[in-house]
């Protein structure tokens, strides 16, 4: 595959003279914050973290999506943190969208760059810092680990989008293809975080009903999405927020790719409350 791109947010705020109603939505069973929304006045900031911001897409909420947080972070020259991570349950997986980007774990330094994927086991203790001289921007997706007796936590792993061959869905002739950074029947794993892509014409031909939750950004490209009973024309730079069993659907008309980075939660039983 050539041509990657992967759209970052780069702040700002709309003018006086911008028209008040945009894509945004918040219902029971999704969320749309489209790429507008991202402006300077929705950042946030972080205990132990120098020369850095971040929109926070998503975080746990009772009752919609529970399992994950995701975030976009923004690091200036210099800036990062020796203390990233606050918990020591929390795994993590980075993707690098604009600059670059050096994370350090167990003593070996990681120079990730735009289309870098990286996996952090918890209590791994790594630490992340921007060397260059230009702004980076990374998605920093946070999972709480779900232990299993009898299963360790899987190994740190760093990847690149670039060394992995999509793997396409059957019968669909290459034109839906889903880019995975970890073996699927790798049960150690309970999240994964691949890259989905459809060429012009491509679709999911059905209304997929699942228990995974999801976070899915819009690297690339344009398409309607089906969201529970709406179809959404989303672009590159929103962000969906789906909570389990939301019905969904894509038609990607072009006229290029469409691409998203996808959360979901996979491998684990569903835990039981009452016993």
């Amino acid at each position: 595959m050539t041509g990657r791109t992967y759209y970052a947010p780069h702040g700002g705020l709309p003018p006086q003279t911008e028209l008040h109603t945009g894509r945004a939505v918040f219902t029971d069973a999704y969320a749309v914050i489209p790429k507008g929304v991202m402006s300077d006045i929705v950042t946030s900031y972080l205990p132990f973290w120098e020369g850095t911001r971040l929109w926070m897409l998503s975080r746990p909420l009772s009752g919609f999506a529970e399992t994950f947080s995701q975030y976009i972070m923004e690091v200036q020259p210099g800036g990062g943190s020796d203390r990233p991570e606050p918990e020591a349950d929390a795994e993590g997986v980075i993707f690098v969208v604009d600059g670059e980007l050096t994370v350090t774990l167990d003593g070996e330094s990681h120079v990730m760059t735009p289309g870098c994927y990286a996996y952090l086991p918890p209590a791994s203790g790594w630490t992340v810092r921007n060397e260059s001289a230009a702004t980076t921007r990374f998605h920093w997706v946070r999972k709480a680990y779900d232990f299993v007796e009898g299963l360790d936590a899987p190994d740190p792993l760093f990847l690149n989008e670039a060394d992995i061959a999509p793997s396409p869905m059957p019968d669909t002739e290459g034109r839906w293809a889903t880019t995975r950074f970890v073996d699927p029947e790798d049960l150690r794993h309970d999240m994964h975080v691949t890259i989905v892509t459809f060429e012009p014409g491509g679709l999911i031909p059905f209304e997929e009903t699942h228990v995974m939750e999801h976070g899915l950004y819009v690297l690339e490209g344009k398409a309607v999405y089906k969201l529970n009973k709406d179809w959404v024309e989303v672009e590159a730079g929103d962000y969906m927020w789906l909570r389990a069993f939301c019905p969904q659907a894509c038609y990607a008309g072009g006229p290029g790719r469409f691409r998203y980075l996808l959360y979901k939660d996979v491998n684990r039983h569903a835990k039981l409350a009452f016993r």
